[in-house]
């Protein structure tokens, strides 16, 4: 009879345990951040995988700027250059997918990153697309002191110096595979200089260190207004509006050249639908303003909106572009 009703006693508080036990083990089975309040609760950060200045950092400032007054929360850029911008990729890879730290990527960071097969992350499949901000072009240029004023009496120029001539950009991203695109279509033998940025490069083109440039529309755009480089060709399907005299990669014979660099914002995979359209909706609606479209067109880069899933296309068609680019080129990434 002790031992039952002993027994007895202790079946309550057991089963009251386990009881409890189960519903803090299916809370934590079924728990999902999209369902811990209402998103966002506290300060967004947004890690941009480059120095702070360029086009890629102005953009995520402005968005960030958006987002802020959108949500009524903090929105802050952290930069985290190195290594062709895969250093702040990682970081983001590797972070909650909770829609709390999102990246500032795009071509370079993962339609190009995705060429690399020693990265400890996949600059693809490791994030969840966002969408599109903005699209750049690139544009090859020469110093003032080239005497040279066009596409045609530079490519002239360089034969007649072989081995002779420099060109800068950043290794390792699509400043660098533009360069030698050039080489090979021109069959020009221009010796490749590695910058840290497109800033110093471009500023000993300027000074005549070196002899041709590729970079941004929207880093050298006001150097082509103020007459400090002259520009050869771009690589957009259309000229640009700021500059109708200069031709196209295509209208001067260099076919096949990937014509946009998308700059967009992508959060870790695995981060909740409902956060990923959420962000969505809130981006785009930030680009249908006029003051953040003035803005972007201000820095040489025209808005896009779009979704997820067109976003998502555009890196692996980017991707694609790309990696034919380095094959032919021959380029070694590393």
């Amino acid at each position: 009879m002790a031992v039952v009703e002993q027994i007895g006693l202790r079946r309550p508080e057991r089963s009251l345990r386990w009881v409890a036990v189960l519903a803090f083990v299916l809370t934590a089975l079924t728990w999902h951040p999209s369902r811990a309040g209402e998103y966002p609760e506290r300060t967004i950060k947004i890690v941009v995988p480059f120095p702070a200045g360029g086009p890629t950092d102005v953009a995520a400032r402005l968005i960030a700027q958006s987002l802020a007054t959108k949500f009524g929360k903090g929105v802050v850029v952290e930069n985290h250059p190195g290594a062709g911008g895969r250093i702040g990729a990682k970081v983001v890879a590797t972070a909650t997918p909770d829609g709390y730290t999102l990246l500032l990527g795009g071509t370079n960071v993962n339609a190009i990153g995705a060429i690399y097969t020693d990265l400890t992350f996949d600059p693809v499949k490791s994030f969840a697309p966002i969408g599109v901000v903005c699209v750049d072009s690139l544009a090859i240029a020469i110093s003032p002191r080239v005497p040279a004023n066009d596409f045609k009496e530079f490519v002239a120029y360089a034969k007649s110096h072989p081995g002779q001539l420099k060109y800068g950009a950043s290794p390792g991203i699509y400043t660098q595979f533009a360069g030698e695109y050039f080489k090979l279509k021109t069959g020009t033998d221009i010796l490749f200089v590695p910058y840290k940025g497109g800033a110093p490069a471009v500023t000993d083109a300027l000074g005549g260190h070196i002899e041709m440039v590729v970079n941004n529309k929207s880093n050298l755009l006001p150097q082509f207004k103020d007459g400090g480089l002259k520009a050869l060709a771009v690589t957009s399907a259309e000229r640009w509006p700021e500059m109708p005299q200069t031709p196209t990669m295509r209208e001067v014979g260099i076919l096949g050249f990937p014509e946009e660099v998308l700059f967009g914002l992508l959060a870790p995979a695995g981060t909740p639908r409902d956060i990923v359209m959420k962000l969505n909706s809130a981006i785009n609606e930030a680009l249908q303003s006029a003051d953040v479209r003035a803005s972007l067109e201000g820095i040489g880069v025209d808005a896009r909106i779009g979704t997820p899933e067109a976003f998502t296309s555009a890196l692996d068609e980017q991707a694609r572009e790309w990696k034919r680019v380095i094959e032919e080129t021959g380029i070694q990434v590393e």
